[in-house]
């Protein structure tokens, strides 16, 4: 295992650049996870691991070969750290971006419409992850699946499902090509209830934070779709509009 004890080491100035820039992150198709476990999920479910980087005296799990692996002292971490309390592990992994299928073979899919706060998606990838659904698209400036807080969030999907970005015409032409409607958490003419819904084959659209889907993605929308609340309450944070929806229909499936 290597040592570094300088701040300015170039892997230090890496790290500290792939935690602030999604550009850079694209640039060098490298994410950052920060937490140990975070690196249990990479070595379970076959992540591609580049570099380790641990406080001096912490015990690592057996790293697959070619894994670089690093120690630094624990005033270095909280330099390169971009959690506020480190846990002592961060990991560089290389990006898997798959591309966009011909063909959806799955049964569930979830779509969020600009949906900006890294947290959301995050949680979002999660809780699609725990209610069996197929994977995730990304449309109109979402947050980036890549932000370590989004990474974070997943506490671990970002290796077990699937994530395209795509535009409204792509995404719905895919949608038709597999025989997949388009259900939108959102108020029309043609709302319905959420609980009377077939979601045995479908894509499940979740609008940002303030505004809800955009129109260009409600046009899309075969269905849309509402779920009952208290009248004093106008909506529900993207994340748990997700979760109630994805949980709605895994229990169809008999859980």
């Amino acid at each position: 295992m290597e040592t570094i004890t300088s701040r300015t080491n170039p892997l230090c100035t890496h790290i500290r650049k792939l935690a602030a820039s999604r550009s850079y992150r694209r640039e060098c198709r490298e994410f950052l996870c920060d937490s140990p476990k975070l690196l249990e999920e990479a070595l379970l479910w076959n992540g591609r691991l580049k570099t380790v980087v641990c406080t001096q005296g912490t015990d690592l799990p057996p790293l697959p070969a070619g894994v670089r692996a690093v120690q630094v002292p624990s005033e270095v971490m909280k330099s390169i750290s971009p959690a506020q309390a480190p846990q002592g592990v961060l990991s560089l992994c290389a990006m898997e971006e798959p591309p966009l299928p011909r063909c959806l073979e799955g049964r569930r899919y979830v779509v969020l419409d600009g949906v900006q706060d890294p947290g959301n998606v995050g949680t979002i990838l999660r809780t699609a992850d725990a209610f069996c659904a197929d994977g995730l698209f990304l449309v109109n400036a979402c947050a980036d699946l890549y932000n370590p807080k989004t990474v974070r969030a997943t506490m671990g999907a970002v290796f077990r499902r699937p994530v395209w970005t795509c535009d409204v015409p792509g995404l719905r032409a895919l949608l038709t090509a597999s025989g997949l409607p388009l259900y939108g958490a959102a108020l029309r003419d043609d709302t319905a209830d959420a609980r009377q819904v077939d979601y045995s084959r479908c894509a499940i659209a979740i609008g940002s934070e303030g505004k809800g889907l955009g129109a260009e993605l409600l046009s899309a929308c075969d269905q849309t779709v509402l779920i009952p609340m208290s009248g004093r309450c106008e909506s529900l944070n993207a994340a748990i509009a997700a979760s109630v929806l994805l949980w709605e229909a895994h229990r169809r499936d008999g859980m």
